[in-house]
């Protein structure tokens, strides 16, 4: 008989489970959320909130907003609302709370995420630091014990060498903040060898240089490595490829934004993985949810930036830019 403990569709997890828990150990994140007008993102934030995870401050048409938290039978009576005409004005407003110190986080609505960085990217009034701003997806594929990073899948276009150093120094802050003392990173191609007519693998074999010059630091970079011989034991012993990150990376730096989407959509899609999504590199992180993802998944994501918000508050001035 199956597992009564089992979810329906047989899918277990336990990472993002245990991601939530400990968050749980950090107070709740004052979180902007910027125009929650639809049941799925108006959802997310009173879950999140009675999971202690953020506290909400909803920014979009109050009147919209109310109509669907009473539709949708949510309460959100004890959660401040700062009203706004439309969308781009909600997604101004949110930041501009970051800007006044009144939000450490900021949570994606019922609007396009485009829309979200536009205003998060903008010079004069936005949330830009130093550090150049990088998505992160936290996998959790099933049958792999640890969480996997991915990144930059949603962000970055196609990210030059320049860009994907802070790219892959916003993962490992990342990994920092969900405690992981030592992110071992693999740097992704197609191949485990150097090819000069191979781009990314030119660009891994830099990557891995400048961190042993110390211009990327926390984290152990090997690179190029192909998919296979990054994640599984038996397929680096096969190459040979003796390091400590071949076969045991918990972080994959894709080459492009192409790379990594299809990776992210195979993992969902092929191997029953669920993806929570952050945006890093801004003043606060950015917690970017789709209406697709199960709760507990959208729950992760909110995770995820209590545990960036609660490292930085450690660790002033040193990570995320």
């Amino acid at each position: 008989m199956p597992d009564s403990t089992e979810p329906p569709n047989g899918r277990r997890h336990d990472k993002f489970e245990r991601l939530v828990e400990v968050a749980h150990r950090h107070p709740p994140v004052a979180t902007a959320v910027a125009h929650p007008c639809d049941q799925v993102s108006l959802e997310s934030a009173v879950e999140a909130a009675r999971m202690k995870l953020i506290a909400p401050i909803l920014v979009g048409p109050q009147a919209r907003i109310r109509d669907v938290a009473a539709k949708g039978a949510l309460d959100i009576a004890g959660f401040e609302i700062v009203d706004a005409a439309h969308s781009h004005d909600a997604a101004a407003k949110a930041v501009e709370l970051v800007r006044a110190g009144r939000a450490e986080a900021l949570m994606k609505g019922s609007l396009h995420t485009d829309e979200l960085m536009g205003a998060v990217v903008k010079r004069e009034t936005g949330l830009r630091t130093a550090r150049r701003i990088s998505h992160c997806f936290i996998m959790d594929v099933p049958g792999h014990g640890d969480p996997l990073i991915i990144t930059d899948a949603a962000v970055n276009v196609a990210p030059t060498l320049e860009e994907k150093v802070d790219i892959v120094q916003n993962a490992i802050d990342l990994a920092h903040a969900m405690g992981v003392a030592e992110p071992l990173v693999a740097i992704l191609s197609a191949m485990e060898t150097v090819n000069p007519k191979v781009a990314s693998t030119v660009e891994a074999a830099a990557l891995c240089k400048m961190a042993e010059r110390g211009q990327i630091t926390g984290g152990v970079l090997d690179g190029p490595l192909a998919l296979d011989n990054a994640i599984d034991p038996e397929a680096a012993a096969v190459k040979k490829i003796v390091s400590p990150v071949a076969g045991r990376a918990n972080v994959l730096v894709v080459p492009d934004l192409e790379a990594g989407n299809m990776l992210a959509k195979s993992l969902s899609f092929l191997a029953g993985a669920d993806a929570a999504g952050i945006v890093l590199g801004a003043r606060v992180p950015v917690i970017l949810t789709s209406r697709a993802d199960a709760l507990l998944t959208r729950l992760a994501s909110c995770a995820v930036a209590v545990l960036v918000a609660a490292y930085k508050r450690a660790n002033p001035g040193a990570a995320f830019g």
